[in-house]
């Protein structure tokens, strides 16, 4: 079985970068972080989903970079990967514990779809079977993901949810890391620096 780990970068995701740190570089450092844990990650493989050009570099050799619109539904950038199963990451939680990104693909053995929500809405990551369900639209940024995809299901049971973790989504938001979990290093390093 073939499995996927994508982090998923949007412009939008610089929005949290603290006073005095270039919102750019705020976002690449997250980026970095994010895909770094899931480049360490064990039989899957890291891709990068990105609406911001010139992430090339922070990528190992040989990963796959695929560039969307910064609005792309995510259904149709399911649609471009390539695996039995894949988890889509978003970039904004630099310190997320591999642990809960291996639940998502576990919880895959009872459900069509898995969510790690998000603390205040959203969600920080999902995970399907590839092809994605044809029943499914979701979109991570939606406030309750789990009620919006169970309501688009055919059975409320094809949406398993993992323990929820946080997004950096507004410079108070930054709080929220944990300085005692390994990683992160780009990020803790410009929040140190403000």
């Amino acid at each position: 079985m073939t499995r996927l780990a994508a982090v998923l970068v949007r412009q939008r995701m610089a929005q949290a970068a603290p006073p005095g740190v270039d919102p750019g570089e705020f976002l690449v450092a997250m980026a970095e972080d994010t895909y770094e844990m899931v480049a360490g990650l064990q039989l899957v493989t890291p891709v990068l989903i990105t609406s911001v050009p010139g992430l090339d570099d922070i990528v190992w050799p040989g990963t796959e970079v695929i560039t969307i619109a910064e609005g792309e539904p995510l259904k149709a950038t399911l649609e471009r990967l390539h695996a039995d199963q894949a988890a889509v990451v978003n970039a904004d939680a630099p310190d997320l514990p591999p642990l809960l990104v291996g639940k998502l693909f576990r919880e895959l053995g009872r459900a069509e779809i898995t969510v790690c929500p998000a603390e205040n809405g959203g969600a920080v990551a999902m995970a399907c079977a590839l092809p994605a369900p044809e029943w499914a639209d979701p979109d991570l940024d939606a406030y309750d993901v789990v009620k919006d995809l169970r309501a688009q299901a055919p059975g409320t049971r094809r949406v398993a949810t993992t323990p929820g973790w946080h997004r950096l989504r507004a410079p108070e938001d930054l709080d929220r890391l944990d300085p005692g979990l390994e990683g992160w290093d780009n990020t803790r390093a410009l929040v140190r620096a403000r």
